[in-house]
């Protein structure tokens, strides 16, 4: 699958970003002009998100496998590598798979383990939003805001619509292939063979967030065997956008 990507930069070390679950590589573009200053980097669409093709499939491995097809498309023999949630599995699970490929490694709010949430809350919220009689994004949010409190989030859900050829609007996002495969998006392919990561690993998280937390130190040092913590003050799940200063210098201090 060939992803669609954005690229800020040229003639300089290679850096891919991998956004979260129903995120889009838009959504790094703030971050992504910053570290273009000493990379060139490729922001990428994970299938059935943003301007990337769609398909039934939505395992780790299948999305690893469409990011090393992106860089042996674009010629990058080897990247640092940054995900964030979802697109933070995805990073762990190419860094594991393909450690050749992977010269440094960030990752941004999740560990390498299964979670219970299932975001049914947020599919129930975007199904219920009848895209054939909505005329305008206010009256999506209007629909939305029934479903989900938090205007913040609808914002960011609200980034996947988009108008189609008729006037109207579709869904970016591909909701029954997210839906069909949530059980593989919080779950973690550990069953497979014992895998190490030995290069340098960088694991972020926001100190109200409790997807990357201490418990899971343990299990994140037996995979990734440099990897080091570092804790972003009065952010959550998303730290890279509550606290971009902080989040930066946590960037630079590690890829210095």
């Amino acid at each position: 699958m060939i992803l669609n990507a954005i690229t800020h930069g040229s003639d300089k070390p290679p850096l891919i970003i991998l956004h979260g679950l129903f995120g889009s590589a838009r959504n790094w573009q703030g971050i992504a002009r910053r570290l273009a200053t000493d990379y060139t980097v490729h922001a990428l669409d994970l299938r059935n998100h943003g301007g990337s093709p769609h398909a039934d499939a939505m395992t780790y491995e299948s999305m690893a496998a469409d990011v090393l097809e992106f860089m042996n498309q674009a010629n990058i023999e080897k990247t640092v590598l940054l995900g964030h949630s979802m697109g933070g599995k995805v990073a762990m699970e190419l860094a594991l798979s393909s450690p050749d490929k992977v010269s440094q490694l960030i990752v941004v709010d999740i560990a390498p383990v299964e979670y219970q949430h299932n975001f049914d809350d947020v599919l129930v919220g975007l199904y219920h939003i009848p895209l054939d009689q909505v005329n305008s994004r206010k009256d999506a949010d209007e629909y939305l805001a029934q479903k989900i409190s938090s205007l913040s989030l609808r914002q960011f859900l609200l980034q996947n619509l988009a108008t189609n050829s008729e006037g109207g609007y579709q869904w970016k996002v591909n909701l029954a292939s997210i839906e069909q495969n949530m059980p593989d998006i919080m779950g973690f392919p550990l069953q497979q063979k014992v895998r190490e990561f030995t290069a340098p690993s960088l694991f972020i998280n926001g100190d109200k967030s409790t997807y990357l937390t201490a418990r899971h130190q343990p299990l994140v040092n037996k995979l990734f065997l440099n990897g080091i913590f570092s804790t972003i003050a009065g952010a959550g799940h998303w730290p890279h956008i509550e606290a971009p200063q902080l989040f930066m210098g946590a960037l630079s201090n590690f890829l210095e």
